[in-house]
This record gives C-alpha cells, structure tokens and sequence, in this order.
C-alpha cells in the first residue's frame, strides 16, 4: 500500500495515460469534422490467457472511451498457424483496420516469429516488426513499441531529467529492455543518457545498479530489485506486471512489479507504482500508434 508520505515521488501513469487520451479523442472529433472516420484498431486473441483477456478488454474499453473504431477476433488454442497467417493476411487488405496487434503470448505450436513478420509494417501499431525494429535503430520515424513509447513519455511528462545521467536496463527482451536502452541513449530529450543494459550474466549487479541515475526494470521477476540495489534519489521505473495468487483478493491474484515498492520507494527520488505505473502508458501509447497508423504518418505511402 501506498502511504501519504511517498506521494510526492509516485509517476503518474494513470494521469498521464488519461491526459494522452483526452488529446486523442479531440483529435478524432477534428477527424470526423473533416468527414474522415476515426481511427480502428483490431485485437487477435488466441486462447484464454488470463493476463492477455485483461489487457485486451482494456484495450477495447479505452478505444471506446476515445472514440476508435475497435474488433477482436478470437481463436481457440487449437488453431493451426496457417489459419492464423490467413487472417493476419486479410487483416493486412483490410483499408477498415488501420492497425492490428496479435496479442502475446502464443500457443508453442505457433512461430510469433512468423506471425509478427506476417502482420505489414504499415498495420504494425506494437511496432515488433523486424523493418519497425530497424527504422527504431536507425533513428528512422516508425512505430515505437508501447512500452518503451510509454515511459519515455513519462520521463517526458515529469520532466526528469535523461541528459548526461546513468541509465540502467535491467532485460533485454525486444520488446521493452532493448528498444528503451536504444530510445534513452539517443540524442533526444529525454535521451542522451549513458545507458548500461544488463541480463541475467552480468556480473556485479548490485554494484552497477547503485550507480545508476534512472533504473528501467523489465525482468518479470517479482520484486527483484531490492532496495540495498537502489542509490538515494535515483528515478526507479517498474514495468514488471507478474501476477501473484493472493486468496485475499477477489481475483485471486495481485500484481507485483520487478521492484519491492516498499524497500525501494523511500530511497527512490521518484519511482512508479505497479499497478498504475507503466502499465496504463502502455495502451495510451499503442492508441497514440493507432492514430499515426491512420494518419498514414511512418509509411505515407500505404
């Protein structure tokens, strides 16, 4: 639980999720006014995973609450690979649907290295594709992937600041600790900070996280970083999201971030809480995807 006298260094995401929508849902209302339609994003759901149900039902509810057009197509956990490329593929021919995401994870019998080079470039508001990953290296307009896009925009929204400071990653996944560690070392603001990205075989880790100014921890390990591992003042952001049971809960389970908030939030100079943190910045983002996509904006040609 929160207490009253850490409120001053929470971020935000919540608000500043619902800051980015009410922007976006003027900017449909001048796209209706125009006599264009609003923008649509389609969800691909396979299975029944609880966590991808959540995210998906968010996604749809906030697509309403902005006035995007919104489809989910469901398949069992049965379905073969080829009838999901099928629909990937018509998905792509669809001028309706200005961008899609397939929601992750995926049944093993299923390459998500397929599905995700199938979906277009164009159409890709996750920004996973391998041409999106490259136009992000090489500092080329693209679809940044929702997460990383969400906590630069945090970084950016509380004017913390990047420029010159110790960035420290913690994962290299693709799609959050690789893509952010290449956004913060670029020469943008925020940006421009010296960035070391570890993994599960570096060495002395304690040691280089309490050297750091910014931590990013992106490892789906339950309160992995400790608060002995964090320096006073340093910005923590959790984007851990790993679902705990908890008979306490009428759900069941709870949320716990990669960082043991109670440790570290009276060391941290600002820190962002799970839930409420990263996680609400990482629709908004992919919303903000969703707009450019119908803009035609990173691929005009389309």
């Amino acid at each position: 639980m929160i207490t009253e006298d850490l409120s001053h260094k929470l971020i935000d995401g919540k608000k500043v999720s619902l800051a980015i929508q009410e922007t976006l849902r003027t900017e449909v209302e001048k796209l209706l006014a125009e006599g264009k339609r609003a923008p649509h994003l389609a969800a691909v759901l396979v299975g029944n995973d609880g966590g991808s149900e959540t995210y998906v039902a968010s996604k749809i509810k906030t697509c309403a609450g902005i006035g995007f057009g919104s489809s989910l197509f469901r398949f069992p956990d049965t379905v073969s690979e080829t009838e999901l490329l099928e629909k990937i593929r018509e998905m792509n021919g669809n001028r309706e649907i200005d961008g899609f995401i397939v929601q992750l994870p995926l049944p093993r019998h299923i390459s998500v290295d397929k599905v995700i080079e199938t979906i277009h470039p164009a159409k890709d508001v996750d920004g996973f594709h391998p041409q999106n990953v490259g136009r992000l290296m090489l500092g080329l307009p693209t679809y940044v992937s929702a997460t990383p896009f969400g906590i630069m925009k945090l970084l950016e929204y509380y004017k913390i600041e990047t420029a010159g400071k110790h960035c420290v990653v913690l994962g290299r996944s693709n799609i959050v600790g690789t893509p952010v560690s290449l956004l913060m070392s670029r020469n943008t603001n925020p940006g421009n900070a010296t960035v070391t990205l570890c993994h599960s075989k570096t060495r002395n880790l304690e040691e280089i996280t309490r050297s750091a100014d910014i931590i990013i921890a992106a490892l789906g390990s339950p309160e992995f970083v400790k608060g002995s591992m964090v320096k006073e003042g340093a910005v923590v952001i959790d984007v851990g999201t790993t679902r705990v049971p908890d008979a306490g809960t009428k759900s069941g389970f709870r949320l716990k971030g990669d960082v043991a908030f109670a440790e570290v939030a009276p060391r941290a100079g600002m820190i962002t809480p799970v839930p409420g943190g990263v996680g609400p910045m990482t629709i908004a983002s992919l919303m903000q995807n969703t707009l450019k996509a119908a803009r035609n904006e990173i691929y005009p040609a389309i």
